[in-house]
């Protein structure tokens, strides 16, 4: 079977697409990352994908006058890639219903926290001034509500004594990186069992 379609959409440096490029290399992986979107013409994402070959467009949010007509555009550049399955990385935007309804179970996301713990920004902030003793990342479908979604994997870290947010931010990071490629192993499988059309 054909490894199923994935598109990245992200905003920032890109160490996690980094991550998913090298584990759809393995010749067994069931996803191929064919198309990468960034809202942000300067991210690093950008130059790590033409770097791999892979078709990069840059789609800035900001002339849309709304943020349908914004995911209206990115829905229109996702079919015209084929892509059959979503995964935001840093992707810094949040999307309107129907274009959540519209990707309904093949749109991913990661997450700096154990889910349902910690949502929104300024997590390593939030887990810091809660005392917790753990943290980690979370892989979860999109829906919706912010960082709500059914849980596909997560992986913990301990929250060690002195942390920064900036030290627990690179520890959670690290995990991310193995985190993500498993999670997408995961759907992509089920997706290829169930024609494409939906994962669980």
């Amino acid at each position: 079977m054909k490894p199923v379609r994935t598109a990245v959409l992200l905003s920032g440096r890109g160490s996690n697409l980094k991550a998913l490029i090298e584990a759809c290399r393995a010749p067994d992986f069931p996803a191929e990352i064919v198309l990468v979107i960034s809202n942000v013409e300067s991210a690093g994402g950008l130059a790590i994908a033409r770097d791999a070959g892979i078709p990069a467009k840059v789609i800035p949010h900001k002339p849309f006058p709304s943020r349908e007509a914004f995911d209206a555009e990115i829905d229109a550049a996702l079919r015209a890639a084929d892509v059959a399955l979503v995964c935001e990385a840093g992707f810094m935007r949040i999307h309107s219903a129907w274009f959540v309804k519209r990707w309904e179970n093949r749109i991913l996301n990661i997450h700096p926290s154990l889910l349902p713990l910690f949502k929104g920004t300024k997590v390593h902030e939030q887990v810091l001034a809660a005392g917790a003793k753990e943290s980690g990342a979370t892989v979860h479908f999109i829906v919706a509500e912010l960082d709500s979604g059914p849980i596909v994997a997560q992986s913990k870290v301990p929250v060690l004594e002195g942390d920064t947010p900036e030290t627990l931010a690179a520890r959670v990071l690290e995990t991310e990186h193995e985190l993500y490629p498993q999670a997408l192993k995961l759907v992509a499988q089920s997706m290829l069992k169930r024609g494409n059309e939906r994962a669980v």
